[in-house]
């Protein structure tokens, strides 16, 4: 296997139904069943899950504080989260989701130590509520929260199937990358992740493996050691 500690970031939009919105059940199965799958070859997993499928910052800014409706989206990623734990468990695999607010009737409290021990364990570790606090997407959580429990890799997984030079919904010129650099991805101005999440995984060395989520087995074979996708890396 190519890594043994792995952080699996997924947009919410990669989890909703065609209309983008929602938890769509086959794909929840479709991450469920990977997860399942890497844990039981002994992978160490982490997972950080956004909310755009319930919720974005932006849908509330014309008529509310920015803070209020990132707090909104914080809350929204704790749905994703939940749900994805009860279906990982109904599979025989535990689980514990972690929230950087406090809400301790649902989720524990994000403490990094409590984290490890937990992946020590052999339990999968979802972070909700991003890192609680606005103003910072789900993508700076997920570098953030790979940085803390010493993840190998970000695997990225999205709606399209790596890092294009352009979006390859509004061309069919578009091009994609095998691999690239974390600085390119930043002059290039490249909507892969957000400037802070690829400046704190370049500053930590932590590369970024980028691909399709419906794909088949697209999770068990990037960690596998496929060449699958995009790798963002020095």
């Amino acid at each position: 296997m190519r890594y043994k500690r792995v952080l699996i970031k997924i947009s919410g939009e990669a989890l909703a139904n065609e209309d983008g919105k929602g938890i769509n059940n086959d794909r929840l199965n479709i991450v469920s069943d990977q997860v399942v799958k890497l844990h039981k070859a002994g992978i160490q997993i982490c997972i950080v899950i956004g909310a755009g499928n319930f919720w974005r910052g932006k849908y509330g800014y014309n008529y509310m504080k920015r803070t209020t409706s990132d707090y909104m989206g914080m809350m929204a990623t704790t749905i994703n989260s939940l749900a994805l734990q009860d279906i990982i468990e109904s599979k025989g695999v535990p689980v514990r989701v972690q929230a950087a607010i406090e809400m301790k009737q649902v989720a524990e409290p994000y403490i990094e130590r409590k984290a490890a021990r937990h992946l020590e364990k052999g339990r999968v570790v979802i972070f909700a509520c991003g890192t609680g606090n606005p103003y910072f997407t789900t993508d700076t959580a997920a570098a953030l929260r790979a940085v803390e429990t010493k993840s190998e890799v970000i695997l990225l997984a999205k709606n399209v199937d790596g890092v294009y030079n352009m979006d390859p919904k509004e061309s069919k010129e578009a091009k994609k990358y095998s691999d690239i650099t974390y600085m390119k991805v930043i002059n290039d101005k490249l909507r892969v992740m957000d400037a802070t999440a690829i400046t704190l995984c370049m500053e930590n060395k932590i590369p970024i493996h980028v691909f399709g989520l419906i794909e088949k087995d697209s999770i068990w074979r990037v960690v596998n050691g496929e060449n699958v996708g995009t790798i963002i890396a020095q």
